[in-house]
């Protein structure tokens, strides 16, 4: 397909897989690095007038492109910078969506302001992170959130979203679900707060810092605390770690109300002997309803970590894991998700989701 305009700074078949985490997926029709909103309002428009499908892509880590890539505009969001301001005693940061994530986390810790230092480690851009609604170890980028302004894609026009207005959810958003595919984020405000003591609210988190740390850990001692223990789940990117190479933990803890829990720890309890109610994970996730560990519920299916012989399988060091050894494929990792969302459903009756978004299928 040949088109008469194209913008200059398109690129054609530009490989798509060395942008991701997980390393796979074909390329892409037409790519373009943004690096300003005029640039974005531009591109988009492109592909607004020509009837061409869209896909933002930020820093790759929460992806599956397909092995055929994208047949469409395949946009690079490269906008950065970090403005800081006072705001009734605390700090709020308004950061360009293409920022990287970590180092701004890594910004934070160091100046002592608090908020986001449980969120330490995870790859990506710091647009992709009021989409997904990004949490770890307690903490969720929703609790810090002020504002997120974003490019409605038909118009080009710009729009701000307060806190409320985002729709805030477990792994989820007004951008992710209600208006999928509707807008482009283009800058995230934060509200971060100085001097404030480090969120400990996770059980493993908090045990590794007190033990080490004891009773006042600073901020930058629990974002070590917690960049250790991604690190020892292959959790944080590592060119020299094969399990790194993947989308971090792939699938979402599922949340279940009280009634279908109990009918859960009964096949539970009779599938695995010698199992107690009290050994399941489990976590209070508001009105009644249930947080369960994907990963348990993965593992006691049967699939162990280092599951798969083949090019695609579970990371050595975490159950959550998918991981590319080299070679892997999309069809791969379809294949793989498949069998373990069916065993796992025919096993305790519940159903687990996928937390990446697929692209080009």
């Amino acid at each position: 397909m040949t088109l008469p305009d194209p913008l200059k700074g398109f690129q054609e078949n530009v490989p798509l897989a060395p942008m991701t985490t997980l390393g796979i997926g074909g390329p892409a029709r037409w790519f373009f690095a943004a690096d300003s909103v005029d640039a974005l309002r531009e591109a988009t428009a492109w592909a607004v007038r020509h009837g061409i499908p869209l896909f933002l892509l930020g820093g790759g880590s929460n992806v599956v492109i397909a092995d055929e890539g994208f047949d469409g505009l395949v946009i690079g969001n490269r906008i950065t910078g970090i403005d800081s301001s006072h705001d009734t005693g605390a700090v709020r940061l308004k950061v360009g969506a293409g920022q990287e994530w970590d180092p701004l986390v890594e910004r934070a810790v160091e100046r002592n302001w608090a908020g986001i230092e449980t969120l330490s480690g995870i790859p990506g851009s710091v647009g992709a992170t009021p989409v997904q609604n990004v949490g770890a170890y307690g903490q969720e980028v929703s609790e810090t959130i002020v504002e997120v302004e974003a490019m409605e894609r038909r118009s080009g026009k710009l729009r701000i979203f307060t806190n409320a207005e985002c729709h805030f959810a477990y792994r989820d958003s007004f951008f992710k679900s209600e208006a999928k595919d509707e807008f482009i984020i283009v800058a995230v405000s934060y509200r971060l707060r100085p001097g404030g003591k480090p969120a400990l609210r996770y059980p493993e988190l908090e045990r590794k810092v007190r033990e080490i740390h004891g009773q006042s850990p600073t901020l930058l001692q629990v974002r070590e605390s917690v960049i250790e223990i991604r690190r020892g789940k292959g959790m944080v990117i590592d060119a020299a770690d094969p399990d790194s190479r993947s989308d971090g933990s792939f699938f979402m803890n599922p949340i279940v109300n009280g009634e279908d829990f109990q009918t859960f720890l009964q096949r539970a309890t009779e599938a695995l002997p010698g199992i107690s109610a009290s050994d399941i994970p489990a976590f209070p996730a508001g009105d009644g309803k249930v947080k369960l560990s994907a990963a348990w519920l993965i593992e006691k299916a049967g699939f162990t970590k280092g599951y798969g012989e083949g090019a695609v399988g579970l990371s050595t060091k975490h159950a959550l894991a998918i991981v590319n050894r080299g070679g892997g494929t999309a069809v791969d990792v379809l294949t793989l998700v498949a069998e373990i969302q069916r065993t796992v459903a025919n096993r305790f009756g519940v159903a687990i989701r996928p937390e990446p978004n697929f692209v080009g299928f």
